[in-house]
């Protein structure tokens, strides 16, 4: 690795610490509170830590953890996570949160990409179209594509996708590729205001669609409308899976990240 890669993936981490995790934004939902930031929201929306100081010594993180399970419980969330990204201190900062009654979650890796530098040209394979999401009949399509893809219960998406319509349109895109009448992939956009980041989420895809160039063409079409609204980086936090296709498309991997889930009514 030379060193103006090294350099630029410090500079980007640097960034995306700064701007996406300790800043609060200004849509309200996130606090600073003593040493970490976190997401609030209703009881079943998501409810983490975003952010903890890099100066966290061990008695320090242990009080901040301690202080935002109490939290968690005195909400009555569902379940709240603590976001870990690899570079998090102290360096056994996912073992104390274990201790502290949390899960861990699969790894993945949090990557980022200038929006100039990506292919905007959406090629789709024959006989698939992607369709923006408006509506509950569009929500309902979401569900079952992630359904096909993942095998589980997809009423969660459903849920997520109605809630942010209804809540911050101008801030959210969903798509749906269909094959024919069948919805066969779906992701999400959510726009950061303020911060020149958009995050991508979801891409999931029916094993029959798999490696055809639904994902690839999902991806371009929201970096399309990323760079029509003046966004600076696109992010995600990928699974192995999709971490070679981003990196072949031109996202850089900066560091590693591992939801760790604290469920209230489960302890």
């Amino acid at each position: 690795m030379n060193d103006h890669v090294t350099s630029e993936r410090a500079r980007l981490l640097a960034v995306f610490d700064r701007v996406m995790r300790e800043q609060t934004r200004p849509d309200g939902r996130a606090e600073r509170v003593g040493d970490v930031v976190r997401q609030m929201g209703a009881a079943h929306d998501w409810n983490g830590v975003v952010w903890s100081s890099p100066d966290l010594d061990a008695a320090r993180a242990d009080a901040a953890i301690a202080a935002q399970v109490a939290h968690s419980e005195v909400l009555g969330c569902d379940e709240f996570e603590w976001k870990l990204y690899g570079h998090d201190r102290p360096a056994d900062l996912g073992a104390r949160l274990l201790a502290a009654g949390f899960e861990a979650e699969e790894q993945e890796t949090l990557l980022v990409a200038r929006v100039a530098e990506l292919a905007t040209e959406v090629r789709v394979p024959e006989g698939v179209r992607l369709e923006e999401v408006r509506d509950e009949a569009g929500a309902e399509l979401m569900a079952r594509a992630n359904e096909r893809a993942f095998g589980r219960d997809g009423s969660w998406l459903r849920r997520l996708v109605l809630d942010r319509l209804r809540e911050d349109p101008e801030h959210f895109v969903a798509l749906v590729a269909m094959a024919g009448d069948e919805p066969v992939s779906s992701a999400r956009m959510e726009l950061y205001p303020g911060t020149g980041f958009a995050g991508l989420w979801g891409g999931g895809t029916d094993p029959a669609w798999r490696g055809r160039g639904v994902y690839r063409a999902l991806v371009a079409h929201r970096a399309g409308v990323a760079a029509e609204r003046g966004y600076d980086y696109l992010q995600v936090d990928a699974t192995e899976d999709s971490r070679p296709i981003l990196e072949r498309l031109g996202f850089m991997a900066l560091t590693t990240t591992t939801p760790y889930l604290y469920r209230p009514t489960a302890s």
